[in-house]
């Protein structure tokens, strides 16, 4: 069990950077101090009072990154409560039904969410923020709520709100405080029921790393619904005294660039696809034409191009970074091979919503490509479910202070999870070297058998065919016992270009020969299935895989 008690952490914080910005959403040029938002929450404990929330009682949390949301999420867990976040990228029918599976006594939503789903279904109050309206109830009590809260808030507070009110409950660290449905790549959501210890062991651990100090900046455009933009984002930055941006709007590269021109983060929480967008349409260009290709190939004309290329890619992103962490899915070697080539500040991690998420890291000076950093010293374990972990790939299973508690109503799935002897099972395949740090090879629901049996990831070939001309995004499946690649085009590219869909076709075809050049035998494409409209993805821009599934084995 961590020592430090996760909620304290909150109050302790909130105390001591009263003053202090905590939050400004970008969209809105609005900015909260820790104060004003230690406020919130206590407004919020009210309205939670009024509404009859007991300790332990759900309450559901649907939109996207803003002020708002985190004061519910905070607010939520503070108070006893158990918050349940919901991606809002989620399919309604989704959201719907991890509602009713939570059982959820409130219902908070952000107005445009709301449109999107049947609220019928629900016999609970539903609020939407950040206007605070009550829209399933219609009577004079819910009518007049913020009032009610007003007057209570004043009378509780008579002289104003200050740090020696901030008092939260010793919630002790075993206790669930969040229910966070998975948005997997290979299957239907599951409600993992995360402790207050999970959590700790997260941002405990940064702490130790000084990854950010107190006033420094950072840009919140993952989503904090989701576990790794929650931990790190938004949990350890608010334990800090960070100042965090949210970006609450659809992310584009451009809205992107432009938050961190403006706000000059320290550290970038990020996931491949960024990065691998940067490298496939900014750099790949440049270093593929034939002079830069005979530059580098001398010593020090490839010193100089690899510096400016660093110091070009850091002014992008802002010109104060300290490190950028790459997390949620495999990157593209290509890309990590170069990126770590220039020097750019950058590593890996490795971890699992069931986990809170984080298992391995490892600082950017200590990083190996190809890995994903160490297993969290003193806070997690790891074993290789294989003769040679070293060597062999197997199952990676992880114990210790992340770990959950388990599946809500499910302990089918609970059971099936753990091993007999009390270990998670990830469901990905890797091996672990000497020093401790984890290598992933691909998941084993996804892992392919060649036609002697030689074990075939997936993942792998994917990302050398992203690299591939008018690649956006593509899937490897097994069809007739020959791999095929199912490939989205880059569309812009075409039309940039002016390439239709009847050239692109002798274009993969090229793009699989040249491919097949590099890949073992068994690993070689039969053909490319070209795709006109884009794969459904997860939050964290993962395809999802066990939609396509149907095509294996045809």
């Amino acid at each position: 069990m961590i020592e430090t008690n996760f909620i304290k952490l909150y109050e302790k914080s909130f105390r001591e950077n009263w003053d202090l910005p905590a939050f400004t959403d970008l969209s809105e040029t609005t900015t909260t101090t820790y104060g004003e938002f230690a406020k919130r929450i206590a407004r919020l404990h009210i309205l939670f009072e009024e509404m009859g929330i007991k300790k332990k009682d759900k309450v559901v949390l649907i939109g996207r990154n803003h002020t708002a949301w985190a004061s519910i999420f905070m607010a939520s867990i503070t108070y006893g409560a158990v918050v349940v976040p919901i991606l809002h990228e989620f399919h309604p029918d989704s959201m719907e039904n991890i509602i009713l599976h939570s059982d959820a006594k409130l219902i908070f939503i952000d107005e445009n969410t709301l449109k999107k789903l049947n609220i019928d279904r629900f016999t609970h109050p539903v609020i939407t923020f950040p206007n605070w309206v009550v829209v399933n109830r219609q009577n004079s009590e819910t009518d007049c709520l913020e009032t009610t809260i007003d007057k209570k808030f004043a009378k509780k507070h008579p002289n104003g709100f200050h740090p020696s009110d901030i008092q939260y409950p010793r919630i002790h660290n075993d206790t669930v405080i969040c229910l966070n449905y998975t948005s997997g790549t290979t299957g239907f959501s599951k409600g993992v029921m995360l402790t207050a210890n999970n959590y700790a062991g997260n941002v405990v651990f940064a702490e130790k790393l000084n990854l950010l100090l107190k006033g420094e900046s950072i840009v919140a455009f993952l989503p904090m619904a989701h576990a790794y933009g929650c931990a790190f984002d938004f949990l350890y930055a608010l334990s800090a005294g960070v100042h965090i941006h949210l970006i609450g709007k659809n992310m584009s590269p451009s809205i992107l660039l432009d938050a961190f021109k403006q706000v000059k983060p320290k550290l970038i929480i990020t996931v491949p696809l960024i990065l691998e967008k940067i490298y496939q349409k900014k750099l790949l260009p440049v270093i593929s034409k034939p002079v830069t290709q005979s530059m580098l190939k001398v010593p020090i004309l490839r010193n100089v191009i690899y510096s400016k290329i660093r110091k070009t890619l850091i002014a992008s992103l802002g010109g104060e970074l300290k490190e950028i962490i790459v997390g949620g899915a495999a990157m593209s070697k290509e890309a990590e091979s170069f990126l770590y080539k220039v020097g750019l500040p950058f590593t890996i991690g490795y971890g699992m919503t069931e986990c809170a998420p984080l298992i391995s890291y490892d600082s950017h000076r200590d990083f190996v490509p190809t890995s994903c950093g160490r297993v969290l010293e003193g806070i997690m374990e790891a074993r290789i479910d294989s003769n040679e972990p070293t060597k062999t790939p197997g199952e990676i299973q992880v114990r210790g202070e992340n770990v959950m508690k388990g599946y809500y109503k499910n302990p089918s799935a609970t059971d099936a999870a753990f091993t007999d002897d009390g270990w998670l099972r990830t469901g990905d395949l890797g091996i672990l070297d000497n020093e401790n740090r984890l290598y992933i090879k691909g998941r084993i629901k996804t892992m392919l058998l060649g036609a002697n049996g030689q074990n075939i990831f997936p993942e792998e070939i994917e990302a050398r065919l992203n690299n591939m001309p008018y690649v956006a995004e593509n899937l490897i499946i097994k069809r007739d016992n020959r791999l095929v690649a199912l490939v989205y085009p880059d569309i812009h590219e075409m039309k940039e270009t002016d390439v239709s869909f009847e050239q692109l076709e002798s274009i993969m075809n090229n793009n699989r020969l040249l491919m097949n050049e590099k890949l073992a035998a068994f690993e070689q494409i039969g053909y490319i299935e070209i795709r006109k409209e884009e794969f459904e993805k997860t939050p964290k821009k993962s395809i999802k895989r066990f939609l396509y599934l149907e095509d294996n084995g045809k």
